[in-house]
C-alpha cells in the first residue's frame, strides 16, 4: 500500500513564514496566555479540572451579566451551542418565531425547523435591523413558545439594538428568547438577567479571543425549568443539557471534555474580567469607530447605515470593478493581513473583536486595504484615511 506521507508537506512548509494578522469575521488572534493554555492536557475528571470549571462558571456569570447556575461549555463551534439551545428549548410541534436578517439568524430558523417546530419568520428589510413593531405584531398574532434572534449578524454586519424591548414583549406572552451573541459577547453590552434573556449562545473564536471549537451557553432559570419538565427524549445525546449538567455541575461523566479548549476559555474569560466589561466595551467602541472613520477617509463607503451598523464586524462596499477574491488574495499575500468576504454580498468585512481591537492592528489593516486597492487601480486617499483613523482614536470620548 502506498505510504501517504511521501505526498504530505509539514506545516512549516504550508504556513507562511510570518503569521497572518487575522482581521476578518473570525477566528481572531489570541493572546499568548490563551495559546499557552490551549497546549495543556489534563484529566477531564480530576480535581484540577473541577477547579477550572468552577472558575469558568464564575467568570462567565460576570461576562453574561447573570446569576444563573446553568452555564455550560459546548464541545463544538458556536453553531453547536445554537443547536444545543434549540434542541433543549424547542419542543417538537411547538411554535417558534424566528427574527431573520442574515445568514446566522436564518440558521437558527433552519435548526428549529429540523427540530420539528412550526417556524414563523419575521424577515427584515435588506441590511436593516429588525423592526420592533413587526416583532410585536407577530408575537401577539402567533403566540410562539420560543423566539430566536441574533444580536449582531456577522454575515452582513447588521446590529439588532432593540433586544431588551424584544425580550420584554416576548415575556409578556410567555415566550422564551434565544439570543445568538457569537460575535458580540464581551464586545458590547448584553445583560442577560436585566433584559430577560433565556438562552445566550456564544463561540470562543470571536469576542472572547479564544480558540474555535469550544463554546459557551447560558440558560435562565425559566429556560432550565422547561428543560427539566420535558418528558420526551432528545434526539441529540451530546447536546442534551441535562446530561451536560452532570459534568458542569455534578462532577460526573458526560463525554471526554475538550480540556485544552476549556483551559483556553478560562484564560480568555480571565483576561476579560481583568480588563472589566466597561473598559472592554469602551475599547471596542473606540477602535471600531476609528476604523470606520479611517475607511471613509480612504474614500470608501460602509455597507450598513449607522442606525443598524454593527461595531464588532464592519462591512465595506467594494469600489466598482474590484474583484472581491482578488482583493482578499492581494492583501493577504502582499501585506500579511486577512480580512473577510461575505455571504453573497459584494462587500468585505473587517472584524473588531477581542485582540483584533488594538490600535496597531487597525492602522496596519487600513493601510493594507488602502494600498491593495490602489494597486488594483482604485482612487484611494490613503493619507486622509490614516489621518482620520488617528484623529478618531485621539478624540474618542467614552459614553
Amino acid at each position: 500500500m502506498h505510504n501517504p506521507l511521501s505526498d504530505i508537506e509539514s506545516l512549516d512548509a504550508i504556513l507562511p513564514d510570518d503569521p497572518l494578522l487575522m482581521m476578518g469575521a473570525g477566528p481572531v488572534p489570541i493572546s499568548p496566555r490563551v495559546a499557552a493554555a490551549n497546549g495543556i492536557v489534563i484529566n477531564h475528571l480530576g480535581d484540577t479540572m473541577a477547579q477550572i470549571v468552577e472558575q469558568v462558571k464564575v467568570m462567565s456569570r460576570y461576562v453574561f451579566q447573570t446569576n444563573t447556575h446553568h452555564i455550560m461549555g459546548v464541545a463544538g463551534p458556536g453553531s453547536a451551542a445554537m443547536e444545543m439551545a434549540i434542541a433543549n428549548l424547542v419542543v417538537p410541534n411547538s411554535k417558534v418565531l424566528a427574527l431573520c436578517n442574515g445568514f446566522f439568524s436564518n440558521r437558527l430558523a433552519e435548526m428549529a425547523t429540523r427540530n420539528q417546530a412550526e417556524v414563523v419568520r419575521v424577515d427584515s428589510e435588506h441590511g436593516k435591523a429588525i423592526d420592533i413593531d413587526a416583532v410585536t405584531e407577530a408575537i401577539k398574532l402567533h403566540r410562539p413558545k420560543v423566539l430566536t434572534v441574533v444580536q449582531g449578524e456577522t454575515s452582513n454586519t447588521v446590529y439588532n439594538a432593540c433586544l431588551p424591548e424584544v425580550c420584554r414583549i416576548a415575556h409578556e406572552y410567555e415566550c422564551l428568547v434565544i439570543i445568538d451573541a457569537v460575535c458580540t459577547f464581551s464586545t458590547m453590552p448584553l445583560e442577560m438577567d436585566n433584559w430577560g434573556v433565556d438562552a445566550v449562545i456564544t463561540g470562543g473564536q470571536k469576542g472572547l479571543s479564544s480558540i474555535p471549537g469550544v463554546s459557551l451557553i447560558a440558560f435562565s432559570e425559566m429556560a432550565w425549568d422547561l428543560i427539566c419538565q420535558r418528558t420526551d427524549v432528545l434526539r441529540h445525546w451530546c447536546l442534551d443539557a441535562k446530561l451536560a449538567d452532570q459534568f458542569w455541575y455534578k462532577k460526573s461523566y458526560h463525554y471526554t471534555a475538550p480540556v485544552s479548549g476549556i483551559l483556553a476559555i478560562h484564560e480568555a474569560l480571565r483576561l476579560v474580567c481583568e480588563e472589566t466589561l466597561p473598559a472592554r466595551f469602551d475599547r471596542h467602541s473606540k477602535c471600531s469607530q476609528a476604523l470606520q472613520a479611517g475607511i471613509e477617509g480612504l474614500g470608501l463607503s460602509l455597507y450598513v447605515d449607522p442606525a443598524s451598523r454593527l461595531n464588532s464586524v464592519v462591512g465595506i462596499n467594494l469600489p466598482e470593478n474590484v474583484n472581491q477574491k482578488e482583493l482578499l488574495q492581494l492583501i493577504s499575500k502582499e501585506y500579511g493581513v486577512e480580512i473577510a468576504g461575505s455571504f453573497g454580498l459584494d462587500i468585505v468585512r473587517i472584524g473588531q473583536m477581542g485582540e483584533q481591537c488594538r490600535a496597531h492592528n487597525i492602522f496596519r489593516t487600513v493601510h493594507a486595504l488602502g494600498s491593495s486597492l490602489k494597486r488594483l487601480g482604485c482612487s484611494i486617499d490613503l493619507p486622509t484615511g490614516m489621518a482620520e483613523l488617528e484623529r478618531r482614536i485621539e478624540t474618542f470620548v467614552p459614553e
